[in-house]
């Protein structure tokens, strides 16, 4: 497999999507949101009343831990990708570009991703304390009240991740 490396300022354009290929590394500069779980089931509730634009952006699954003294934020691991899936379709249709987290996704959602033309980027779990370290700045965005699982705006700097699953639909992941 001949891997390649990119350095993406996000938000970021369709065209350039389609040139990344299953295990390429992705360093991200730039603006990402959060959501997991309890977030991803309030915006598809409610498609007319997104809490921010989806259109080119891309969903970090992340729970943020609380900050430390020194840092915007805490850990901010990834969470297990899949647990989002039967949300995912909906949001990529209205313009959702990437998402990261971490696992493999299931088949009904890679066909989304190459209908839609997204990516979706794997960040290594365990890592959170790492990750953390790599963003700069976080606004609570909508849902306060889901605490770690509000939405939030990250500002990211050289925020590592890999392709998992291209626009063309290769994965990395073996079971697939």
């Amino acid at each position: 497999m001949d891997i390649s490396s990119y350095n993406l300022q996000w938000p970021y354009q369709r065209e350039v999507i389609q040139r990344l290929k299953a295990g390429d590394k992705v360093s991200i500069t730039g603006h990402v949101y959060t959501a997991r779980d309890a977030a991803h089931k309030r915006m598809t509730e409610n498609l007319s009343a997104l809490p921010f634009p989806l259109d080119g952006q891309i969903i970090y699954y992340c729970g943020p831990t609380p900050p430390r003294p020194d840092r915007p934020v805490g850990a901010a691991g990834p969470t297990t990708s899949s647990r989002m899936d039967s949300y995912t379709p909906q949001l990529l249709e209205l313009g959702l570009l990437g998402m990261i987290g971490k696992g493999p996704r299931s088949r009904e959602v890679i066909e989304a991703i190459v209908q839609s033309g997204a990516v979706y980027l794997v960040a290594v779990g365990g890592a959170g304390a790492l990750l953390g370290e790599h963003i700069k700045g976080v606004e609570i965005v909508a849902y306060q009240d889901l605490g770690c699982e509000a939405v939030h705006k990250f500002e990211v700097a050289d925020f590592s991740v890999y392709v998992g699953v291209d626009s063309q639909g290769r994965t990395i992941f073996t079971n697939q």
